[in-house]
């Protein structure tokens, strides 16, 4: 891959992206968005990837919409910027990676940057990190999939309130209300992080992915509809090499070493 905004590493069943304009806080312009709709189809179909890390280089993790990029959208007639937000809301439906992604949330998370993390599963976060829903400040919505994220998270009282208000928030108040799964020193994000990884990859990938598919539609149905999709999911689990390793290796008191066959 010819990338120039995005550095893509493969290490130990690890995927892990990296958003590279650290000059301009990883805003996100026409070619990062495409460079990283680019890496996760990559990570998407590579069978020896189980885990996805997101973060970004330098002092932030990303700081939302380039403004010189913004500034071409807004020029685009009604028909087009239609497809265009379609186009980058769709690179961001990380839900239905069947992997685990985490966000290791390095400084700002503002905007589009925001809406990454959330589209995350996991966000951990160090102690420097602030989150800023900044679209209202601009005389804009959330328009990445913040209205729908961000209230499934810290509930829909506190997700208005960050979207309306538009107000920053620290790291301690971003675990008070649930937006981050952990806060870390700084200079522990990247082994916190990697460690957190290691541990999901050496989970039985087929039981992982259809766990996180599963609970993600649980969100938006009824109980029956959930339950039928267990019933669906665990049929295909039962299929693998992975549930007879499971048991021989809690049966031996060993750990065990998932193929995801």
């Amino acid at each position: 891959m010819d990338l120039e905004n995005i550095i893509l590493e493969k290490e130990n069943r690890i995927g892990k992206i990296t958003l590279n304009r650290p000059d301009v806080l990883n805003a996100l312009d026409k070619k990062t968005y495409s460079e990283i709709g680019t890496v996760i189809e990559d990570v998407r179909e590579d069978k020896d990837i189980r885990v996805v890390i997101i973060t970004g280089a330098g002092k932030a993790f990303c700081s939302g919409l380039d403004l010189t990029y913004a500034a071409t959208i807004v020029g685009m007639s009604p028909l087009e910027f239609r497809s265009t937000i379609r186009r980058l809301q769709e690179i961001f439906r990380l839900e239905r990676l069947e992997k685990p992604v985490i966000a290791a949330v390095n400084g700002y998370a503002m905007g589009n940057g925001c809406d990454l993390a959330l589209a995350c599963d996991f966000r951990i976060a160090s102690e420097n990190a602030r989150f800023e829903m900044t679209y209202v400040k601009l005389g804009l919505i959330p328009y990445i999939g913040g209205t729908y994220r961000l209230a499934r998270l810290v509930g829909l009282g506190k997700a208005k309130e960050l979207i309306l208000t538009g107000d920053r928030i620290d790291t301690k108040e971003a675990e008070r209300i649930g937006l981050v799964n952990r806060v870390v020193p700084a200079n522990e994000l990247e082994s916190a992080t990697m460690k957190f990884a290691e541990k999901l990859a050496k989970g039985a990938p087929v039981a992982i992915g259809l766990s996180k598919m599963a609970i993600n539609s649980a969100i938006d149905t009824n109980l029956s509809a959930a339950l039928e999709n267990e019933v669906y999911g665990q049929s295909l689990c039962l299929q693998t090499e992975d549930v007879k390793e499971g048991t021989m290796a809690r049966l031996q008191r060993r750990e065990p070493k998932f193929t995801g066959n």
